[in-house]
C-alpha cells in the first residue's frame, strides 16, 4: 500500500515539474515578444537619433560667431546634439580621407565651408517635423544651406512602422496561443485527479473549496514557471550585452523590468485561469463521463 503511495506521489510530482516545464518555455516565446515590442520603440529613437541633418554656414562665418550659433541651437527642444566643424577642421579630415591637401588645386585657398552636425529628437526626426525645422534653420543668420537625406528618413520611417505592427501582430497572435498550450498543459495535469474531485463532490464538499487548493497549486506553477523564464530571458539578454554593449540603449532597465513583470504577471494569470476553467469542467461531469474522457 505504501508502494502505490510512493509510486502515486513520485507520478504526481513528475506532472508537476512537466507542468512547470512546459509553462517556463512557453512564457520564454513570450517573454521574447513582450521584450520584442517594448524595445522597438527605443530601437526606433536610437535610428533616428542617428540621422544627421547638416547646416552648411557661409564662408565669412568666424568660429566665434558659428560657436555663439550652436549655443542658440542648443535651446531649441528638437535639437538632441550637435558638433561644430570648423572650416580647418574639414579641411584636415579630407586632406587626410584624400591622400593630399585639397586647397593646393585652388590655390592655397580652403575650399570647404565651416558646418554643424545635428541629431534631433527621435519624434522630431521625420520629413514634416523637418520640413519645418529646415526653414527655421535657414531663417538664421549666415547659414548657407541645410542638407539632409530625404529617401533615407522616409525609408526608415516606414520600415520601423512595419517592424511594430509585424511584432504586434505577433504578440496577440502568440498571446493566444499561449494560453491554448498553458491550458492543455494545466488541463492534462487537472485530469489525472479527476477522480479525486469527484470523490470530495460527493462527500459534500463545495466547489469552492475544492477549486482552492488547484487554482493555489496553479498560481505555484505559475510563479515558478515565470521565474525560470525570467532566468533564462536575463541570461539571453546579458549574452546581448556581452556581445553588443550599445545594446543598453535599445534594450533598457525598463524594458527588462517591464518584460520580466509581463512574465510573472501572465505565468500566474494564465495559470491561475486555466485552473479555474479546467476544474469546473470536471466539476460539471458526472461519474459516467469521467469514463469516457
Amino acid at each position: 500500500m505504501r508502494k502505490k503511495h510512493n509510486k502515486a506521489r513520485s507520478r504526481y510530482g513528475l506532472q508537476v515539474i512537466t507542468l512547470c516545464i512546459s509553462t517556463a518555455l512557453v512564457l520564454i516565446l513570450l517573454g521574447i515578444i513582450v521584450l520584442s515590442v517594448f524595445s522597438t520603440r527605443n530601437l526606433t529613437n536610437y535610428v533616428k537619433e542617428n540621422l544627421v541633418v547638416t547646416m552648411m554656414l557661409d564662408q565669412d562665418l568666424t568660429n566665434p560667431e558659428a560657436q555663439r550659433l550652436c549655443t542658440r541651437l542648443q535651446a531649441r527642444p528638437y535639437i538632441k546634439s550637435l558638433s561644430f566643424i570648423s572650416k580647418e577642421q574639414a579641411l584636415k579630415e579630407q586632406t587626410a580621407a584624400m591622400g593630399s591637401d585639397p586647397s593646393e588645386f585652388v590655390g592655397g585657398d580652403n575650399p570647404f565651408l565651416a558646418s554643424i552636425e545635428l541629431t534631433l529628437k527621435g519624434d522630431y526626426a521625420n520629413n514634416d517635423s523637418l520640413n519645418w525645422i529646415s526653414k527655421e534653420l535657414k531663417a538664421y543668420p549666415k547659414v548657407a544651406d541645410i542638407t539632409y537625406q530625404h529617401e533615407l528618413v522616409e525609408d526608415v520611417n516606414s520600415t520601423l512602422s512595419k517592424i511594430s505592427l509585424v511584432l504586434l501582430a505577433l504578440a496577440a497572435l502568440l498571446t493566444f496561443v499561449s494560453f491554448s498550450l498553458i491550458n492543455n498543459t494545466v488541463r492534462l495535469g487537472i485530469y489525472a485527479r479527476r477522480f479525486s474531485i469527484h470523490t470530495m463532490k460527493l462527500v459534500g464538499a463545495s466547489w469552492g473549496f475544492i477549486r482552492r487548493p488547484f487554482i493555489k497549486q496553479a498560481v505555484g506553477v505559475g510563479i515558478v514557471a515565470a521565474l525560470l523564464a525570467i532566468v533564462v530571458l536575463a541570461g539571453c539578454v546579458y549574452g546581448l550585452y556581452r556581445y553588443q554593449e550599445n545594446m543598453l540603449s535599445i534594450i533598457t532597465w525598463q524594458v527588462l523590468a517591464i518584460t520580466a513583470c509581463a512574465v510573472l504577471l501572465f505565468g500566474i494569470f494564465i495559470t491561475a485561469i486555466c485552473a479555474y476553467i479546467s476544474v469546473n469542467r470536471f466539476l460539471r461531469m458526472k461519474a459516467g463521463e469521467l469514463y469516457k474522457i
